[in-house]
């Protein structure tokens, strides 16, 4: 009897090493499925997240050129009927304002402290040359624009103001970035093209780009900017893009495409 129970024995432990031998590699491979199918969604959404994330983080860089107006410039330069934004136009994130693009009444930022500083080392670095400059004119609010353009207007005519005077709003002088600049001691060439013949004049804007400056309104570029020769108007831009545009001698209007 015992010889016959044998083989039954046998059999039915090796039926049973099977069941456990299938049971436990039907497991593995169920799991290794799930573990595949969990894992992929996580990594799509992680990536998602962090998509997400970098572009709600980064600032907007305005790289577009406004679309030009349909209406032409009058004779004195501005868009007839044209009324005030209620924001200012940066493009590739310069602060522009001209005659084109004016700047909103309430905009009100006070003096650029950066624009401050390039210009008190400028004017540190002439003064180490023998030229004694001083920035007798900077920001101007627009309610001190609008008194200065109408005493110009009752005193020249609108015409003639609206060649070196800007209207209420359309001024740099608001954007707090722009400074009137001359010569110590020698203010009867102050506000005069004869300031740009002057030694004091031709350092100023032979070296105003190594600070971040330019000359704003130069000669001969009239149509373009809307004003006459400035040669005591100047603009902080930044050094990269004041020695590119002195580099090419184009306007601030060249640059950023609008001309």
């Amino acid at each position: 009897m015992k010889n016959n129970r044998l083989p039954l024995i046998v059999g039915a432990f090796i039926s049973i090493a099977l069941i456990v031998a299938i049971f436990v590699v039907y497991n593995y491979k169920n799991n290794q499925v799930n573990s595949a199918t969990d894992e992929q969604p996580k990594t799509t959404e992680t990536n998602k997240t962090t998509e997400q994330d970098s572009t709600a983080t980064e600032k907007p860089d305005n790289t577009e050129t406004p679309a030009k107006p349909e209406q032409q410039p009058d004779e004195n330069g501005y868009l007839p009927n044209q009324t005030l934004p209620t924001e200012p136009t940066y493009i590739n994130g310069i602060l522009l304002a001209n005659k084109i693009y004016p700047l909103p009444s309430t905009f009100a930022p006070e003096e650029n402290p950066e624009a401050r500083e390039a210009l008190n080392q400028m004017l540190a670095a002439a003064k180490q040359q023998g030229f004694d400059l001083v920035a007798f004119s900077g920001y101007r609010s627009f309610e001190y624009q609008t008194t200065l353009y109408d005493n110009y207007v009752k005193r020249d005519g609108q015409a003639a103001a609206d060649r070196y005077s800007a209207r209420p709003g359309y001024s740099e002088h608001q954007t707090g970035l722009a400074f009137d600049i001359g010569e110590r001691g020698k203010e009867d060439v102050w506000l005069t093209e004869e300031f740009g013949e002057t030694p004091a004049g031709q350092w100023l804007f032979a070296h105003a780009q190594e600070y971040g400056f330019i000359l704003r309104f130069p000669q001969n570029k009239e149509e373009i900017t809307g004003y006459m020769y400035e040669s005591w108007h100047y603009r902080y831009v930044g050094k990269e893009v004041a020695k590119e545009i002195t580099k090419k001698n184009i306007t601030l209007e060249e640059y950023l495409g609008v001309k």
